[in-house]
């Protein structure tokens, strides 16, 4: 599967290269660009292959939007718990025990 996945994105990104490559080097000629194009498919399987050998696992996009779904939850969820709370009391009132200022004499 991960390598289904880094074929794609490969082809993507040659498909798009492709296109730019066909409008900017006209005059040119496209064969040495569009070799180019296809001599970094290998090149970037083979990257990919040495990042996972090291251990790098790069999270999909689906994966990159889960976690912030989550803290919206865990907000609503923080919210029904303080309802459960205790009620505040002399000593957890919020402030309503410190001590007085003392007045300033002249």
């Amino acid at each position: 599967m991960a390598w289904q996945r880094l074929m794609r994105e490969w082809i993507v990104y040659v498909g798009f290269m492709a296109i730019v490559f066909a409008i900017f080097f006209r005059d040119n000629g496209l064969v040495g660009a569009l070799a180019g194009l296809f001599i970094s498919g290998p090149l970037y399987l083979a990257f990919g292959y040495g990042m996972a050998k090291l251990g790098y696992s790069r999270k999909s996009l689906k994966e990159l939007r889960t976690p912030r779904a989550e803290p919206r939850k865990k907000k609503n969820a923080d919210d029904d718990s303080s309802a459960k709370r205790p009620a505040p009391t002399k000593r957890t009132s919020g402030g309503g025990n410190r001590p007085r200022s003392k007045t300033r004499r002249r």
